[in-house]
């Protein structure tokens, strides 16, 4: 009993509180009141903020300062632009209302059911930057990125955000619906110096806005995303994706029909004919890419950057430039067209000792912001040899520039490239001279292509899956004229990476500037593998080399390139030459923009390479000659020079080939004759230890046809030169006279056989055998000796003098049981060579 009140006592100290509703609701609706009366306060301070800063600066266009472009020298070549000139104002009854729809539905579905500030795609961009962890979408409104275009800078802090809607909220009580879009659509940029609707319709489409279809309307609606992303000049194929997302979008939200978005999808975009070129700035295509690559290297936008009031520091060498320009606008430089459609060109100059770009060309006509044809790829043509096949067959350590490559083949599995040489032995030196397409196929299969494919990437060159297999050789991997230069620049810099640019500083603005800093330099060959490069491909500019016409004069090395349209012969697609002085590397590119039958090269790469001497003549002049120098260590055992002016007659009267040369100055020197009948697949060596430059075929068969090469051998040395051009000589069909020999007479049973006088045959004394040699057969003469088909003799006479017939026409002999005279059929007596498996002596 005594025990009840504790558990009641208990009991009562374990209730809790509850709070009344009364209380409840007091405290909700004061926490209401207060959040509403913070948010006027803050709605309060947003519009009047942003109407003081209204007030303040009136309807001003922060276009700010023009920067400056200035070249190695520190003179002014161009200004970026002040947007005012370039800027034409559109009334809003000008503008179609399909652009007013297009603009809405791509940038701001809800503009018309807000004031100036979106909560809810606000709070969609909040989500996305909390998962980014950054700062990735803006969710601005149209009102807002007007706000932001007048007056602010494109950073996403929350300080530019809250003012920025401060001004959005401010236009949208000072202005209509309307008004904000007319203002946005005329101060919008759309890439190059283009703003404005107005403007931007005039420049891309040659057409005033009344007249806007809907394709081109999406297309323009697609670019303040993204202006130089987007702009149709310079990207068309990512300008038609982005004008197929507007349409969609369009679509979505019923401006358009289902049809008509298809209809406007499928349509490719041509320049206009008579596009307008911008006389504003000279070199406009080296300035292009400054901007390109000052918006890089800062990460400002380009209206940033052209009109932050930054003075631009490059490397642009105006005497180099000039020659550019100048030949870039001599149409004699280039192939006439058969319509409207010019043939195009490139060039880059650039400083391989330290990478700066001195001039450069992105095409004939260049339009500003237009295709720069000077970081386009093309088909790279035989300038890629150097790279994909001899440069890495040097790596192994088998090959040198005197090696003799065997190029026994013309097919490669189902791969037959051909060439005017056909497989025959050559030299590595000689075949990057003369550009043969079956030894550099020959040499990169013995190699491996993936040890191509290996060394290209090396070089900065970027071949892709399809370019895995033995075609790599002949060029198949795609390049553009900088890269070409770039690459290049590697062989010139003794095996050293390096590092392309065009700007030096930027100083001014409201950056903090930018100091161009060279990367380390990297050994990406050896230095002599780069020397051995250097020695070939200064040979093929060089008399009888493929890029002859390249010379200028200066030491020079250099490579040429061509590629063909189709599998037959229609005519040349890529027309190349790519070139370095000690000094400085250049590469030129010739072609079309697009190719077909109607549209193709006829010269070549020898327009090229003329092209490129006209301008480095002119780009070079006044400049200190300097050669290239062989680095200490480089193996130099090289190996005889080739046999010029071999050639092979056939003397029908004698039955035989008679072949001669030049021969070689220096001391020492033999030489070798190969030969092969034309249905063979193989030379053989036919004749060697040759002192003299002159020998006679006599084994030749009527109706066969033959090739010869020679090749000079360094015996001390062991050394076998460059093969010599090849021959072929056709031996004419012969009919077969036999003469008409007395019957032998019965012999003398008194007569020995192997007495002297015997008409057997058999040992006779100092035997006169005129036969083919005309030798005397002193000694053992052996009369039966059998002429080739086709050949006859006069008889020879016995020992005794007798007068009497031989039975069988004696093939002369030297004393050697009856061999044939070497002396006779192959050279003088005394110098003649001997024979290796040639069957028929």
């Amino acid at each position: 009993m005594a025990e009840q009140p504790r558990r009641k006592t208990a009991t009562k100290k374990g209730k809790k509180k509850k709070i009344s509703g009364r209380k409840l609701f007091f405290g909700l609706f004061f926490t209401v009141v207060i959040a509403i009366v913070c948010g006027i306060i803050g709605y309060l301070f947003i519009v009047l903020n942003g109407e003081r800063i209204l007030a303040d600066n009136g309807s001003k266009l922060n276009f700010g300062e023009a920067s400056i472009i200035y070249d190695k020298n520190d003179n002014e070549i161009a200004k970026l632009y002040d947007a005012n000139e370039k800027r034409e104002i559109a009334e809003f009854s000008e503008i179609p209302q399909i652009m007013f729809d297009a603009i809405v539905a791509t940038e701001d579905q809800r503009f018309f059911e807000h004031s100036g500030i979106d909560f809810f795609a606000i709070g969609r961009a909040v989500v996305k930057d909390v998962i980014a962890r950054s700062a990735v979408e803006g969710g601005s409104t149209i009102t807002q990125q007007l706000a932001k275009n007048v007056f602010l800078t494109a950073d996403k802090t929350f300080f530019r955000k809250a003012t920025e809607a401060s001004i959005a909220v401010a236009l949208e009580h000072q202005m209509s619906k309307q008004d904000i879009l007319t203002m946005y659509l005329n101060r919008i940029f759309f890439g190059g110096q283009v703003y404005g609707i107005k403007r931007a319709a005039e420049v891309y489409f040659d057409t005033e806005l009344k007249d806007l279809e809907l394709w081109q309307v999406a297309t323009l609606a697609a670019m303040p995303k993204a202006p130089n992303s987007y702009n149709p000049l310079k990207h068309p194929e990512d300008s038609k994706s982005r004008r197929g997302v507007v349409l969609k979008l369009m679509y979505d939200q019923k401006y358009i029909t289902l049809e008509q978005m298809e209809e406007a999808k499928a349509v490719d975009y041509v320049p206009p004919a008579n596009l307008e070129q911008d006389q504003s700035s000279i070199y406009q295509a080296y300035v292009d890419y400054v901007v390109e690559e000052a918006i890089e290297k800062t990460k400002l936008s380009e209206e940033e950057l052209r009109i932050g009031g930054y003075h631009i520091y490059t490397s642009l060498d105006q005497q180099a430039q000039k020659a550019v320009d100048t030949a870039f606008n001599n149409d004699d430089n280039f192939e006439e067209s058969v319509d409207d459609q010019k043939s195009q060109a490139a060039m880059i100059i650039m400083d391989h000792r330290d990478g700066t770009i001195q001039a450069m060309a992105g095409g004939r006509d260049y339009v500003i912001k237009g295709t720069n044809r000077a970081v386009a790829k093309r088909q790279s043509g035989s300038t890629i040899k150097p790279i994909s096949v001899y440069g890495p067959a040097i790596a192994t350590g088998d090959y040198y520039p005197w090696t003799v490559l065997e190029n026994d083949k013309e097919c490669f599995g189902d791969y037959c490239p051909r060439d005017r040489w056909g497989p025959v032995p050559v030299s590595m030196k000689q075949a990057i001279k003369d550009s043969r397409n079956l030894a550099a196929v020959w040499t990169l299969n013995q190699i491996g292509v993936k040890r191509g494919l290996d060394y290209a990437k090396k070089f900065g060159l970027e071949p892709t899956d399809e370019n895995n297999n033995l075609a790599i050789a002949l060029g198949t991997i795609e390049a553009t004229p900088l890269q070409m230069a770039t690459a290049y620049s590697i062989f010139a810099n003794g095996g050293k990476s390096v590092d392309a640019h065009a700007i030096v500083k930027i100083e001014g603005g409201k950056g903090s500037g930018y100091t161009y800093k060279a990367p380390p330099a990297k050994q990406v060959i050896p230095i002599e593998q780069a020397w051995y490069m250097t020695e070939m491909l200064q040979a093929v500019v060089e008399t009888g080399g493929s890029g002859v016409k390249a010379n200028f004069g200066r030491a020079l090395a250099g490579k040429t390139g061509t590629t063909q349209f189709g599998s037959g012969d229609y005519g040349i697609r890529d027309a190349w030459f790519v070139g370095y002085t000690p000094e400085w590397t250049a590469a030129v590119w010739m072609g079309y923009d697009y190719t077909d039958e109607k549209h193709l090269l006829q010269k070549g790469s020898p327009q090229a390479a003329a092209f490129f001497s006209k301008v480095m003549k002119s780009a070079m002049k006044g400049m200190a000659e300097t050669s290239f120098n062989q680095p200490g260590g480089v193996k130099d055992e090289k190996p005889p020079e080739g046999i010029q002016n071999f050639a092979a007659v056939y003397l029908p009267e004698e039955a035989k080939v008679q072949l001669s040369w030049d021969p070689l100055e220096e001391d020492g020197m033999t030489y070798q004759i190969y030969r092969k009948e034309a249905s063979e697949t193989e030379f053989i060596r036919f004749v060697d230890s040759l002192t003299t430059t002159a020998v006679d075929d006599m084994s030749v068969f009527p109706g066969m046809t033959y090739e010869y090469y020679v090749t000079a051998y360094d015996a001390e040395a062991d050394q076998e030169g460059t093969p010599s051009a090849t021959v072929k000589v056709a031996v004419p069909e012969a009919e077969i006279e036999i003469p008409d020999i007395p019957m032998e007479p019965t012999p003398s049973d008194d007569v020995d056989p192997g007495d002297d006088g015997s008409t057997e045959p058999g040992n006779g004394n100092n035997g006169n055998g005129n036969g083919n040699g005309n030798g005397n057969g002193n000694g053992n003469g052996n009369g039966g000796s059998e002429l080739p088909e086709g050949e006859t003799q006069q008889p020879g006479n016995s020992g005794d003098n007798t007068g009497e017939p031989t039975p069988t026409p004696d093939a002369g002999g030297d004393g050697q049981n009856g061999s044939p005279d070497i002396s006779n059929t192959l050279g003088d007596v005394g110098e003649g060579g001997n024979t290796a498996e040639t069957g028929g002596l």
